[in-house]
């Protein structure tokens, strides 16, 4: 008895009082539990499960509402003239004209010769731009446009030095340029 004694004295003196002791009483009764509901519940069918498990994939748009994504499989709109106003193409080839200038030019015949075909925010951006600053001679091909929506166009010229980006808008006017980017090659 007394090797019997000698044991539960330590187990209740020295290794009960410990932490690494308290955690292996818990363990023992968490394993001891998920043990026993194993035991209990019986064997598991992996058939079973969640009862109302869905047996299509479950939807949160709706699939008829469209697409409404970046990326668009449908062509852009065609951009939107008024019957005798100038289309897109015009517009841009007159201000690559315009933009490009000639010889002699001064800076005030320079900007009258823009202001008809561009908008009013970049009319005043351009108003002390001095047309000997234009660095193209001439165009070096056609006119590639680009509609982005029935109101809103964007041509790419080629130039003989780069490529000269506009950015038409649709007003009651016509199309104007609103935006001049050159790109040199």
């Amino acid at each position: 008895m007394t090797a019997m004694r000698r044991a539960l004295e330590f187990l209740f003196n020295r290794a009960l009082r410990s932490r690494l002791g308290v955690a292996l009483v818990i363990a023992v009764l968490v394993f001891g539990v998920i043990g026993a509901a194993r035991l209990i519940s019986g064997p598991i069918n992996p058939a079973e499960g969640l009862s109302s498990r869905p047996n299509q994939p479950i939807t949160t748009v709706d699939p008829t509402a469209g697409d409404d994504g970046v990326l668009s499989t449908e062509p852009p709109p065609s951009p939107v003239t008024r019957p005798g106003a100038r289309t897109p193409e015009q517009t841009a080839d007159r201000f690559t004209a315009a933009w490009l200038g000639r010889p002699g030019i001064t800076a005030e015949q320079w900007q009258d010769g823009l202001r008809p075909l561009s908008t009013p925010a970049l009319t005043e951006k351009l108003a002390g731009a001095d047309p000997a600053g234009v660095p193209a001679a001439e165009a070096a091909g056609p006119p590639a446009v680009q509609s982005r929506t029935e109101t809103f166009v964007e041509v790419l010229l080629p130039l003989d030095t780069g490529r000269l980006r506009l950015e038409l808008i649709a007003t009651n006017g016509g199309w104007l340029v609103d935006v001049l980017d050159w790109e040199r090659s």
